[in-house]
C-alpha cells in the first residue's frame, strides 16, 4: 500500500511542478506565491479536520521543523538558482533522497536489502542523469552552497515527516501546523522584502538628486556626491534578499526566469494562484505520510522524487520541447529502478 501512496505522491508534485513551470513565465512575487501555498495547505488541512476530529497529539509539533525545513529549503533553492548555475543547483534538488537513506540508517536503522539498494542506486543514478548538464565544470560551482543547503533541508523536512509517523502524529493536525509555520515564515520574508525595497530606492532617489548638484565630484571621484553614487551603484548589485522586485525570479525545477513582457500580477491573484497550486502540495502530502507510515523512508524518498518525470512530460507534449537522449535514458532508468524497488518490496 505504501508503494502506492508514494507514487501517488510522485503525481502530485508532479503536478505541482508544472503549476511551477507555468507560473514561473509570469510576474509574480514567489513569496506572495509560497504564502498561498502553504496557506491554502493550512486552511483546508484544518477545514477538513474538523469534520474529521483527529486528535492533536503531541506529535504534531514535528509540523513546526517540518514547516521551518520546507521553507529554509525553498528560500536556499530559489537563492541558489538566483546568484549559482541552473543546471549545478537542479543537480542537488535530485540528491535528497540520499540523505534521507543515509540519515534513517543512523537514527531508525533501516537498512535496505540487496536488492532494495539495487534499485534505490538505480532510481538515483537516473534522477542524476536526468538533471545532469554538460555546462557543469569543477571551476564553476557558483551558489554551491546553496545547493548544499537545498539537498539538506529537503531531506530533513522527510525524515522529520517520518519521525511524525513514528511518533503516532495524525496527519491533518500534523499538516495544518506544517503549512500553518510555513505561512508565517513566508508572510515575514515577504514583509522583510517590502522593508528592503523602499531603503534601496530612497538610495536611489538621494544619489540621483545629488548628482545634478555636482558632476565634478563623481568625475574627480571625491567628495560626499562621488560615495552618494557608490552607494547607488552598490545598491542595483545587492539583490540578495528573495523575493525582491529587482532579483530575477527563476524556475524552482529548471530555473527558467520570467517573461519580463508580461503584466505583474496583483497580491490577490497571486495569492488566490499560489492556493490553487497548494491543493496538489497538500495532496502530495497526505500521500507521502501514510507512505513514510508503512514503507522504508529512503525508498519512499526516491520514489516521491521521481516527480521530475511528469514535468518532462509535460515540456515535450505540452510545451513543445524535446526530451534529449540523455534525460530519455535518465527516465527510464530511474523507471527501472522503481520497478526493482517494488519487486524487492
Amino acid at each position: 500500500m505504501w508503494f502506492m501512496y508514494a507514487s501517488l505522491a510522485a503525481v502530485s508534485f508532479g503536478l505541482r511542478g508544472i503549476l511551477y513551470q507555468w507560473t514561473s513565465q509570469r510576474r509574480t512575487d514567489r513569496n506572495v506565491l509560497l504564502f498561498g501555498v502553504y496557506l491554502s495547505g493550512a486552511l483546508i488541512s484544518f477545514a477538513v479536520n474538523l469534520f474529521v476530529n483527529q486528535a492533536w497529539t503531541y506529535g504534531v509539533w514535528f509540523g513546526v521543523p517540518m514547516g521551518l525545513f520546507s521553507f529554509i529549503a525553498n528560500a536556499s533553492m530559489y537563492k541558489g538558482y538566483s546568484v549559482g548555475r541552473a543546471s549545478l543547483i537542479a543537480l542537488f534538488t535530485g540528491l535528497p533522497p540520499v540523505v534521507v537513506a543515509t540519515l534513517a540508517y543512523f537514527l531508525w536503522s533501516e537498512a535496505l536489502g540487496i536488492v532494495q539498494l539495487a534499485g534505490f542506486c538505480i532510481v538515483i543514478l537516473g534522477l542524476l542523469v536526468i538533471r545532469y548538464s554538460h555546462d557543469l565544470k569543477l571551476g564553476q560551482l557558483q551558489g554551491i552552497q546553496w545547493g548544499l543547503l537545498t539537498m539538506l533541508f529537503f531531506g530533513f523536512t522527510d525524515l522529520s515527516s517520518k519521525q511524525a509517523t513514528l511518533s503516532a502524529a495524525n496527519t491533518l493536525p500534523l499538516l495544518t501546523v506544517m503549512y500553518g509555520t510555513g505561512t508565517i515564515l513566508f508572510a515575514c520574508m515577504y514583509l522583510l522584502s517590502r522593508l528592503k525595497v523602499p531603503a534601496m530606492t530612497g538610495q536611489k532617489v538621494v544619489a540621483a538628486q545629488t548628482a545634478r548638484v555636482s558632476t565634478n565630484d563623481r568625475e574627480t571621484g571625491y567628495g560626499s556626491d562621488a560615495q552618494l553614487a557608490r552607494v547607488s551603484r552598490h545598491s542595483d548589485e545587492d539583490k540578495s534578499l528573495p523575493g525582491s522586485e529587482d532579483e530575477l525570479r527563476t524556475h524552482p525545477t529548471t530555473g527558467g526566469t520570467d517573461n519580463p513582457a508580461s503584466p505583474a500580477w496583483s497580491m490577490k491573484r497571486t495569492v488566490l494562484w499560489g492556493m490553487t497550486v497548494g491543493i496538489t502540495n497538500l495532496a502530495g502530502m497526505l500521500f507521502i505520510i501514510p507512505a513514510f507510515r508503512g514503507g522504508v523512508t529512503g525508498i519512499v524518498s526516491a520514489i516521491s522524487a521521481m516527480s521530475v518525470v511528469l514535468v518532462l512530460l509535460y515540456a515535450q507534449f505540452y510545451l513543445k520541447e524535446n526530451i534529449s537522449r540523455r534525460e530519455a535514458c535518465g527516465m527510464l532508468l530511474a523507471l527501472a529502478g522503481i520497478l526493482v524497488v517494488r519487486l524487492a518490496s
